[in-house]
Formats: structure tokens, sequence, C-alpha cells
């Protein structure tokens, strides 16, 4: 993962990162996270997110927790607040299916819930088993009660994660940002 963080910290035109000269995405969200007094980080380790999860890490006020299982994410968000802590779910479109009983919780209980969604299964999408999980995501949250927005260019990231955490903790709700796959980068399949 180091190396994918490298690359995503120097940014490229391909995966939609800024380049060397501004800052990237994954570094506004951090300090949007930074200025929303988010302590905790829950995460299953994801390239979109590796920069971002690099940054938590490294940080001293801030916890990154790995999961094994997107869902434990969502039992983290509410002991989270239980507890008088903030917390972000990073987790891939892939992973959105593994958390749809928990979402009930959230919902019925009205913790707030943020989550960052890289997405998989859209442009220059490789992998055929990533694309219908992908054209279910929005679907499948709304469904669950989850406001749904997207950012599909790396400049709209931030603005939108921004107004998506004041929603989620002003008002209690779960809210799910999708990362386009347009900014995030597809993925190659090499053959060695």
């Amino acid at each position: 993962m180091k190396n994918a963080a490298q690359k995503q910290k120097n940014g490229s035109p391909a995966t939609g990162h800024g380049s060397r000269f501004s800052t990237s995405w994954p570094d506004r969200i951090f300090k949007l996270l930074k200025d929303n007094r988010v302590r905790q980080v829950a995460y299953v380790p994801d390239f979109g997110h590796a920069r971002l999860i690099e940054l938590v890490g490294a940080d001293r006020q801030m916890r990154a927790v790995p999961l094994t299982t997107e869902e434990e994410g969502v039992a983290l968000t509410v002991g989270a607040w239980l507890g008088g802590e903030r917390s972000v779910l990073l987790l891939q479109s892939s992973g959105v299916g593994n958390c749809i009983n928990m979402l009930g919780m959230i919902e019925e209980c009205r913790v707030p819930l943020l989550m960052l969604v890289t997405m998989r299964g859209q442009w220059g999408e490789f992998n055929p088993w990533q694309v219908p999980m992908a054209q279910a995501t929005a679907p499948v949250l709304t469904a669950m009660a989850v406001v749904v927005q997207s950012a599909e260019h790396a400049g709209e990231v931030a603005e939108t994660v921004a107004a998506a955490a004041r929603l989620a903790f002003s008002t209690c709700r779960a809210v799910a940002v999708l990362i386009g796959q347009r900014v995030v980068g597809a993925k190659e399949f090499r053959k060695e």
C-alpha cells in the first residue's frame, strides 16, 4: 500500500489526483475531517483511500482503525458516537453490500454516519465482478435511508465531503459520498 500511497501523494492526471503544485483531494478531505473534529477513521484497505489513510495514521489526534469487513465500521461509528467522538467510514463500492443490515441500526438510532465510498465498476473498469455493485450502490443506500451525494471530478470532492459532513453531524443522519472512479482512477490488470 505504501507504493500506492506514494503514487497517489504525488498525483497524476490519469488518476484524477492533483498535481504536485496543488493539494490533492485526499489532503483536502483530511483537513475537512480535522476541521469537523473527526477522531476515528474506520477503513478496509483500499487504493482509492490510501493517501487519506496514510494521513490519518500519521496524525496523533486521529485514530485509523483497520477493519476486516465494512459492516464493522458501522458498529464502530455507533460506539464512537456513544463515546462522544465523531468517526468516518472509508470503503469501496463493493463493500457497501456488506453494510446493508447494519445501516438499519443507524436509521433507527439516528447516529451520524459519514461514509466516503470510492467507486469501482464504472469508468475504465477491467473487472466485471465490480460492475453489479457499482450499479446498485446508490439505490441500495437510498433504500436504507442514507443520503447519497456524488463527486465525479476531483475538484468536487472536498466541497461535497464538507456538505455531507455538515449534514451527517448536524442532523444525525447517514450520508454517503460516492467518489467516482474517474476521480480515483481505474485499476489496470497486468499479467506477469
